[in-house]
């Protein structure tokens, strides 16, 4: 859903939003890497760390008058009880959003997000995890260090999509998320997301005007399920969920 707009006022939009992140962020890391070394000793998942981390997004979508993002759905009773969290990927904006949610997940990011100064320092210190695409190494790496998040209590949250769709089509899903979910022997929570696309364009930094929502959706076991079946099982309910949503916005 999206309104006409000038293009200065887009521009000095586009600059207030990207500040207030930057700002956000600036602020953020001395709390999140004071956490990660005081707190090491008895949370090694930098949880309380994390969440703080996670304010960023919270905040520069609430300081971005162009946007209402809101989440819908019951969360997890128990945050502790950890799950592979998936979500349909739109945009960059999906990460701002999904920081609404209440409560702590480690990221599966491109290690090139990582390398980014002050922003990947703070992942890096909130104890996301990087992957390199491409390599296989570097998956088993990630995924290693997924499940470890997961013995540590802490939900990992990953795009099974790999990169952001350009259309409203969901792209294929690929099997990682799912088998981890099934080797760990956790739940998967499927969240499916629709208007960010319109906050920010692939490959554009302009800020757009938006409304966005994520919906929670209930837990899906893994026991007893294939790497095939959970998938398409997990994919169907995120289409669907996505397309009641689409509805109820254009309506």
């Amino acid at each position: 859903m999206t309104t006409a707009a000038s293009p200065l006022r887009t521009t000095l939009a586009s600059i207030w939003t990207w500040s207030m992140l930057g700002l956000a962020i600036a602020v953020t890391f001395p709390l999140v890497s004071f956490f990660r070394i005081v707190g090491w000793p008895f949370d090694r998942v930098n949880y309380v760390g994390g969440r703080i981390f996670r304010w960023a997004g919270r905040w520069t979508t609430m300081t971005t008058p162009r946007w209402k993002f809101s989440v819908r759905g019951t969360p997890p009773t128990n945050p502790r009880l950890p799950y592979v969290v998936v979500a349909n990927h739109e945009s960059f904006a999906d990460i701002l959003l999904l920081c609404h949610l209440p409560w702590e997940m480690k990221w599966l990011s491109k290690v090139e997000m990582m390398r980014i100064p002050v922003l990947g320092w703070t992942m890096w210190m909130a104890n996301d995890i990087p992957v390199k695409r491409g390599r296989a190494v570097s998956a088993r790496e990630a995924m290693a260090a997924c499940r470890e998040r997961l013995t540590q209590r802490c939900s990992v949250m990953m795009f099974p999509e790999g990169t952001r769709s350009l259309t409203e089509a969901l792209l294929p899903f690929k099997d990682g998320a799912f088998r981890l979910a099934i080797d760990a022997g956790v739940p998967i929570l499927p969240l499916a997301i629709h208007g960010t696309r319109d906050a920010i364009a692939k490959h554009d930094w302009r800020i757009n005007p938006a409304v966005a929502v994520v919906a929670i959706l209930e837990p899906v076991s893994s026991t007893g399920k294939t790497t095939a079946e959970l998938k398409l099982e997990v994919r169907e309910r995120i289409e669907a969920a996505r397309n009641r949503l689409r509805s109820e916005m254009k309506g």
